[in-house]
């Protein structure tokens, strides 16, 4: 495997034996350009308003960080209108980085869109919640797992109390003061079943696991590990409100694009 293919997989930290991609030791601090092949990564780009294949030129920017570690960038392009995505890469070498085939893994990754692409597979095709759980996909990856929550609480909060709206459920008590939220979801719920079946019985458990991890009453480790479960279930009830028929002239007003729900049947979880 040459070490773009690798690459290639990210934001997935994997793990390879790659092709020599350097003849010697590179120093801390010191540069080198590499030829390892062109990296390629989908993007959904915004000017295509498709999935393309977002592509790196054939070298790219090695520096070395330590003894076996090293640090690339690579400049990547849409092949049809040519934006740009940048991309860093953090890699980490089990033996000696310039040996005849190293053991490399993907130790961090990033990206700086610059507005120009969102990732594949993260958003929910449901308009401004989208930028939602991409906010929160990226807060997970880089280990701030009360950040992620804060996110996936918000997208909880407005659909509910978008839903509320369009129903003509007051979301103010007789005295003008806003509603608990647990009154709030169970009335919405009552009438338009937006809680996933299988947790029905405790739709505002989700958002008591989710305010717990905000308020700082859970570690960041233990909120990592409620992450993909908890996201699960927001797109759950994002893609719930899309199919009730009942509402589908008020999703069209709110400019949900539920076409493109990328939530696997099942209740499979989507990342």
């Amino acid at each position: 495997m040459r070490l773009s293919e690798l690459l290639s997989k990210a934001p997935a930290k994997e793990e390879a034996q790659v092709e020599r991609f350097l003849n010697a030791r590179l120093a801390w601090g010191k540069h080198k350009t590499i030829e390892v092949g062109k990296v390629a990564i989908n993007f959904k780009c915004k000017t295509c308003d498709d999935a393309r294949t977002f592509m790196s030129g054939d070298r790219l920017s090695c520096l070395g960080v330590g003894d076996r570690v090293v640090s690339i960038d690579a400049c990547l392009k849409c092949p049809v209108c040519e934006a740009t995505v940048e991309a860093w890469f953090l890699v980490v070498s089990r033996d000696e980085l310039d040996g005849q085939a190293p053991t490399v893994r993907l130790e961090r990754y990033v990206d700086n869109r610059r507005g120009m692409a969102r990732r594949v597979g993260v958003s929910a095709g449901a308009g401004d919640f989208d930028d939602l759980l991409e906010r929160a996909q990226l807060a997970y990856e880089e280990q701030l797992g009360a950040g992620s929550m804060v996110y996936l609480r918000k997208i909880f909060e407005a659909i509910t109390k978008q839903v509320a709206d369009i129903a003509g459920i007051p979301t103010t008590g007789n005295n003008g003061a806003r509603k608990p939220f647990r009154s709030l979801l169970q009335e919405v719920d009552e009438r338009h079943h937006i809680i996933p079946l299988a947790f029905s019985s405790e739709g505002y458990k989700l958002f008591s696991e989710l305010s717990e991890i905000v308020h700082g009453d859970s570690s960041e480790e233990m909120a990592l590990r409620k992450y993909h479960p908890c996201r699960s279930l927001v797109i759950g009830i994002i893609q719930n409100v899309a199919s009730d028929q009942d509402m589908q002239w008020a999703i069209d007003a709110l400019g949900w694009n539920i076409n493109g729900l990328n939530v696997p049947s099942g209740g499979a979880m989507v990342q």
